[in-house]
């Protein structure tokens, strides 16, 4: 029997209580939850196969240094690393040579940081003799497990995978759409006969979802599995390039962070493989200077890209440089720049590897505005337009980039108020001839300015801010193909923006509160005008059939969208709470020739006598079921008839009992209605109302 301990024996114990060693098994009849508790969490996070050490990472393959030269070793291991506290690193050294050992531990806040850091920075080149080789501290004991004798590996049998672009082989040729609503991100199938319905890649094979510690890529026909993973914490902004190689990812840090030094971070990933092909980091004013947009002071997208789908080129805007990058090697096109003193602005060629930069004024007007375009990687300029008095300059390619439009903002001869007109770029014409567009009223402002996709049209909405006008011009005409002609002028509309449809043909004015005009270039008519009350956004579905308008959480009201046909016919309409974007499923460019084209074009008729069927089919059916669907209320409403007579048929002798005796259903006409008012007194009062008399009067 265990000894007995008084109250006085244990106050005046003043032990260590882990020294204490209690008998092994033994609960002293006091069951512990430890090991049930112990087993829900391992369950739960599966604890058993994780070592907690993923946020550290092993430096491998660094110089051997000596004592003077450790500080210096440890700054350089810093700024390649990003780490500020120098409590997240450790350099071992050895205790009798007091030399480093070659290799070092840094330790990151998340397991996700120290996953980005090891793709960013494994196989950095130090210098000759030295390559870093970066591991997780969790790799090793997966590093020891390996066998000391070599065995073949097992092969596994193919699976293919699912075809990705499968949902382009939809049997009624649909299109899908994603919307994000609250805290749900939901992807449908369009289908315009019936009432229910972050970033899709350039084609659609992709759908990207942005999250605290990194971007989710998604693919399928109707799954949507997650196919992959990008680590980058905090990421605010991302971007595919136009053949869906490569992701681009964006976060900025406040500064007293441990990012204080490189406060912006950008990241092109390899969308297949997952691998940082090249990183950026640096403060915020190295990444704001130049460009058009603004995103808290940072245009975006950073990178723009050029070389047609093949995702040759990508460029960046800076001081009077424009850095492009090859992605061959993500490294400058010749180790350098192309030096454009006091460039503002650049833009690709969206076919060929041609960019056209706008230069401004220097020397207060004496060295005259100038654009350029320079063909890459040679760099040589192919062609030059000097401007006189300009304040503004903007570049819009066509789809196909036959053409460039240039619309040049000038001051006046009095510079007290300015004039627009176009520069328009025949690109595929020898020497690259320049026509100028001048407005019939040189005075009027313009709003906006689209090309036709894949076409040779234009719209330009024009005129002063409340009276405004809408011009179509061609830059062809019946009898000759080069030169620019107007097709027509729609006055005093209200339209703020223009809207092709990808197919060309046809456009969508909209203007304030939401007002739509569905106009047919072609023919040069309006089929349709219609509203959308505050409508926000308005998109066409890739194949011109459908257009989508909608009311996102900017407006407190009426959130949702609706679905239009390309002749301007509401098809259906939903209603949804804090709505925050629409977006339709690109589709990838056709394997279809231009000639292949216009034979289906031709024989058109034959190939829609076959949908014309489907469709009869879809509206018979649609009537069968309005026709059941009205049966069955029909059915119902006999059915709550019926059930409410024999309920009265009940209650009929509780009705001559009232009545005194009398059965007065079926002979109500021998009784007179008559109306009787009664008075009532409810209360009295009597009050003394006090009342001077004026001897005066008489």
């Amino acid at each position: 029997m265990a000894e007995l301990m008084s109250m006085g024996d244990i106050e005046a114990f003043r032990g260590d209580l882990d020294s204490i060693q209690l008998p092994s098994g033994e609960d002293f009849g006091i069951p512990s939850d430890d090991d049930e508790y112990e087993e829900e969490l391992n369950n739960k996070y599966d604890l058993k196969n994780k070592s907690g050490f993923g946020n550290i990472i092993v430096v491998d393959n660094l110089p051997v240094v000596t004592a003077e030269k450790y500080n210096k070793m440890i700054g350089v291991i810093k700024r390649i690393s990003g780490v500020t506290d120098e409590g997240q690193l450790w350099m071992p050294v050895d205790p009798e040579t007091q030399k480093s050992l070659g290799y070092c531990f840094i330790e990151y806040d998340t397991p996700q940081e120290a996953e980005l850091a090891i793709q960013r920075t494994n196989k950095y080149k130090l210098d000759r003799a030295h390559i870093l080789a970066l591991n997780g501290f969790k790799d090793f004991d997966r590093f020891m497990e390996l066998a000391d004798e070599w065995a073949a590996p097992e092969i596994k049998p193919y699976i293919p995978g699912e075809n990705l672009q499968q949902w382009l082989t939809d049997v009624k040729a649909r299109d899908q759409f994603v919307i994000r609503a609250g805290n749900d991100t939901e992807i449908f199938w369009n289908n315009p006969r019936q009432s229910g319905p972050d970033l899709w890649s350039s084609h659609g094979t992709y759908f990207a979802t942005v999250h605290t510690k990194g971007v989710a890529v998604w693919g399928g026909a109707a799954t949507f599995d997650r196919l992959s993973s990008c680590a980058h914490p905090q990421v605010k902004l991302i971007d595919f390039s136009p053949g869906e190689k490569y992701l681009v990812t964006y976060s900025s840090h406040e500064y007293g962070s441990r990012f204080e030094t490189h406060n912006v971070i950008l990241n092109i990933f390899d969308v297949i493989t997952r691998k940082v092909m090249r990183d950026f980091e640096g403060s915020a004013d190295e990444f704001t200077i130049g460009g058009t947009g603004d995103v808290s002071g940072f245009s975006w997208p950073f990178f723009r890209w050029g070389g047609g789908k093949d995702d040759k080129y990508f460029a960046r805007i800076g001081k009077n440089v424009i850095s492009v990058y090859e992605t061959e090697n993500f490294t400058l096109i010749d180790k350098k720049s192309l030096k454009v003193e006091n460039v503002l602005d650049f833009s690709w060629s969206p076919a060929d590897p041609i960019i056209a930069l706008f230069v401004p004024e220097l020397d207060g007007g004496n060295k005259p505005a100038r654009l350029s375009l320079v063909q890459i990687p040679g760099k040589y300029e192919l062609r030059q337009k000097n401007l006189f008095s300009v304040t503004d300059c903007k570049m819009y390619w066509q789809s196909n980039g036959e053409y460039l439009a240039v619309k040049v903002v000038r001051y006046t001869k009095t510079r007290k108020s300015t004039c627009a007109s176009f520069e328009l770029f025949r690109m595929k014409e020898r020497d690259i001839p320049i026509e100028v567009l001048e407005l019939e009223s040189k005075n009027d402002n313009i709003m906006a300015f689209a090309w036709e996709p894949k076409g040779h049209r234009f719209a330009i909405i024009h005129g002063e801010a409340r009276k405004v006008d809408v011009s179509f011009y061609s830059m062809r005409t019946a009898t000759c193909t080069g030169r620019v002609s107007k097709l027509t002028t729609l006055q005093a509309k209200n339209a703020s923006a223009l809207h092709w449809s990808p197919s060309g043909h046809f456009i969508v004015l909209s203007g304030l509160n939401g007002q739509l005009e569905f106009y047919d270039v072609d023919e040069l008519a309006t089929m349709a005008t219609a509203e959308h009350f505050m409508a926000t956004n308005i998109e066409w579905d890739p194949t011109g059939r459908y257009v989508a308008t909608a009311v996102t959480s900017v407006h407190e009201m009426e959130n949702g969208f609706h679905i239009w046909s390309f002749t301007g016919k509401l098809l259906y309409k939903i209603s949804k709470d804090h709505f925050h974007q629409f977006l339709w499923r690109p589709r990838p460019p056709s394997f279809l020739t231009a000639e292949m084209e216009e034979q289906i074009s031709k024989n058109l008729d034959e190939y829609s006598k076959k949908y014309e069927t489907e469709d009869q089919d879809a509206v018979t059916q649609l009537r069968r079921k309005d026709r059941e669907k009205r049966k069955m209320l029909q059915e119902e409403w006999d059915s709550w008839i019926q059930k409410w007579k024999q309920l009265h048929e009940e209650e009929k002798l509780e009705r001559q009992l009232l009545r005194d005796g009398q059965a007065s259903d079926d002979d109500e006409e021998e009784y007179e209605a008559e109306a009787v008012e009664v008075e009532e007194v409810l209360d009295v009062r009597q009050e003394i109302v006090p009342y001077e008399f004026d001897h005066e009067q008489f």
